[in-house]
């Protein structure tokens, strides 16, 4: 027989273990009501409001072993964890906890205790208790927990919705929306809509759609079906004129400046008790398009002087007399977001909005509308927004890098659009993990790094500037070519051809050819060593030499490559700019810094997109030939050093040495990438952008 567990969601501390056990024992249905004092559990005749006693129940009920030997100390644990205050005295239960589930699974009673406290969730961050993190991941990934506070999460009746503005290209904020309510809507087998957020005629163009199109596919986003708000600007108008009617809008002639004034003062406009008759006449007007209609708007009645400001009477309807890319010159007056999100949301069908935490002031705003409209309501979920440092997301900032030539266009691999990050070499997997934790920046490319390092393909290049001859005697009188690994840790990458300094009589490793004695050397007038003279010594340890050297064929027939090995630094040189701040006065002075190598002949065999290692320099990704000189991107490893500003950096250890660096590929002249195993790529969609499918696909 199934129970009923009833609470409200607001409670605090949230009874996180009675609702997971009855989430995924199934012995109890829940019942959320907000007006309900505490957690009750109504099961086979007995009432329990006793959390503890709720698990025992639900437990029992669902035959679930139970450690006699331990649950009762441990339901004593979960009662005084929440009132531990001092560090050392949790991290001693932690320590205890972890000890005792090194062996063990279950124990959804201090699993609710644990979720419950902010401060235990933040010290479990620092992995000191690996056995209560991968216990606690266990029971976090189960379905039926993930759905453990919300009961409108069923399987095939979830609808998400994306809903980017067409007026740019995507980059890693929207990356995190996109992907989440992907993840929601594949979760749960439901449906997720793309939807063009259209009402602002003076911004969107069509070809942004086609572009942000391009940058979901290269996130691996596919919606089931493309929406467009100017869909229903007829519903919308419609909409209106009910508010209107109903005396829950009104028009209003303020000034823009004196409108928020007045609003941050909470002074009322003069016009908000007007008729509605005048109200549907200014309205009429504004649709016209009028000079009368110009100089007026409609606002919401909501409030004057609510303590949230999104409150205050928000504006939901204005002019724009330019053409609509869409609905050309039907229409003289466009809904705001904030108007049209929650109206279309319900409408469509959507069950799930998610929003940033940046927006919670106006969820109240959000579900007023839907009220006030009285339309189907839609449940909301907010998430934390990204903060990088020394990253620039605002449009118009990145409009200013793009305008005065700083970038070579929005592909750029310096800038955060998802066109830039992905051809930088950050992959589709490392990306949805880093969406899923909140962690620090440097684990955004250190997470690319474990997916990318078992599969890269080892490669050799040697810068151009100190290239030191080597001439060995006694070894074969011909070219002899030698087949080694790609990978040494990896066979199934493939193979590679290689074509077979230090201290005088000093024996040294050629790297995957053998060792060689040191018998001289040649200084030139610097005192810098321009050849070496070696004997080969295929007989010796190479566990006893100290220098392994990598080495490239100076041999004819050996082909070496010309490339140019590209690293970057963030564009400017504050950490976090401000809205007011002056984007011209923090410009990084040098953010490309270059260098010519040759490299063997087996990166012929790479196409543009293909991501390989070059031992001892990094990981990179190919990006094209140009002018006859392959160019590779570095890839970033996580590492403190090499995500650190380099704003410090003399300009002059900018300076390429040898030949001119090759001029970056044109924005947008992307090239066709295919998997990294071989496979035709996912999607076949016509895109300037290179498509690049899981590295881990079969």
């Amino acid at each position: 027989m199934t129970g009923t567990l009833t609470l409200s969601s607001k409670q605090s501390p949230f009874p996180f273990a009675a609702v997971a056990i009855a989430a995924y024992t199934g012995r109890a249905e829940l019942a959320f009501i907000e007006t309900a004092k505490g957690v009750t559990l109504d099961l086979d005749g007995q009432k329990l409001n006793n959390e503890e006693d709720i698990v025992h129940a639900l437990a029992g009920a669902a035959g679930l072993s139970d450690d006699s030997a331990n649950s009762s100390s441990f339901f004593a644990l979960a009662k005084n964890l929440p009132s531990i205050n001092a560090v050392p005295d949790v991290l001693v239960a932690l320590d205890s906890l972890d000890d005792h589930l090194a062996f063990r699974t279950w124990d959804w009673i201090v699993w609710g205790a644990l979720k419950g406290s902010i401060k235990i969730m933040g010290l479990l961050k620092n992995n000191q208790h690996l056995h209560i993190l991968r216990w606690f991941s266990y029971l976090e990934s189960l379905k039926p927990i993930q759905a453990r506070s919300n009961k409108t999460l069923r399987e095939g009746q979830v609808v998400t919705r994306f809903p980017p503005e067409p007026s740019g290209y995507l980059h890693i904020g929207h990356a995190k929306a996109a992907i989440l309510n992907q993840y929601f809507a594949k979760m749960y087998k439901g449906k997720l809509i793309i939807r063009f957020d259209d009402t602002n005629p003076s911004k969107e163009r069509t070809e942004f759609e086609d572009t942000i199109l391009e940058d979901l596919k290269l996130l691996d986003v596919q919606g089931d079906i493309v929406t467009h708000t100017s869909d229903h600007f007829d519903a919308l108008y419609n909409l209106a004129l009910k508010m209107i009617k109903s005396g829950k809008a009104y028009t209003d002639d303020t000034e823009q400046l004196q409108m928020r004034d007045e609003r941050g003062k909470g002074i009322a406009s003069a016009h908000r008790d007007d008729s509605v008759e005048n109200n549907l006449k200014h309205f009429e007007e504004m649709k016209s398009g009028s000079a009368e209609g110009l100089r007026w708007c409609l606002r919401a009645k909501i409030s004057i002087d609510n303590p949230n400001k999104a409150l205050r009477d928000p504006v939901i309807y204005r002019c724009n007399v330019l053409p609509h890319h869409r609905t050309g010159d039907k229409w003289k007056i466009y809904p705001t977001y904030d108007f049209a999100c929650p109206a279309v949301d319900s409408i469509e069908g959507v069950t799930h909005a998610l929003r940033t935490n940046e927006y919670r002031d106006r969820n109240p705003q959000y579900h007023w509308m839907i009220e006030a409209l009285g339309l189907r309501k839609v449940n909301m979920w907010d998430f934390s927004r990204l903060n990088f440092i020394y990253t620039l997301l605002s449009k118009r900032k990145l409009h200013w890098f793009v305008d005065q030539g700083l970038v070579s266009g929005w592909d750029d691999p310096r800038f955060p659009t998802i066109r830039g990050i992905r051809r930088r070499g950050m992959t589709i997997e490392a990306l949805t993990q880093f969406m899923f934790c909140i962690t620090r920046m440097g684990f955004y490319w250190a997470l690319n790094k474990k997916v990318i390092d078992p599969i890269a393909p080892r490669h050799w290049a040697l810068v151009k500037d100190n290239l030191v001859l080597v001439t060995i005697t006694g070894g074969p009188t011909e070219a002899e070519v030698k087949s080694v690994p790609k990978h040494k840790k990896n066979p199934d990458i493939g193979e590679k051809r290689r074509r077979n300094f230090v201290d005088d009589n000093e024996e040294i490793t050629l790297m995957d050819w053998g060792n060689a004695i040191v018998r001289s050397k040649v200084f030139d007038e610097s005192k810098k060593i321009t050849s070496i003279q070696m004997d080969l010594n295929l007989n010796g340890d190479f566990r006893k030499t100290k220098k392994k050297i990598t080495w490239l064929s100076h041999a004819p027939s050996a082909s070496l490559v010309a490339v140019v090995l590209c690293d970057y630094d963030y564009l400017i040189t504050k950490k976090k700019l401000e809205e007011n701040d002056d984007v011209a006065a923090f410009v990084t002075p040098v953010t490309e810094f270059t260098e010519d190598a040759l490299a063997d002949a087996n990166v012929h065999d790479l196409k543009p997109g293909d991501i390989m290692q070059f031992e001892r320099k990094g990981y990179f990704v190919y990006d094209g030939e140009f002018i006859g000189v392959k160019k590779f991107i570095r890839i970033p490893d996580g590492k403190a050093a090499n995500i650190a500003s380099k704003a410090g950096v003399s300009t002059a250890a900018a300076v390429v040495t040898g030949s001119a660096t090759p001029p970056v590929a044109p924005a947008s002249k992307m090239y066709t990438v295919e998997s990294v195993y071989g496979e035709d790529t996912q999607f076949e969609a016509d895109t300037k952008m290179y498509k690049v499918g899981s590295v881990y696909e079969s």
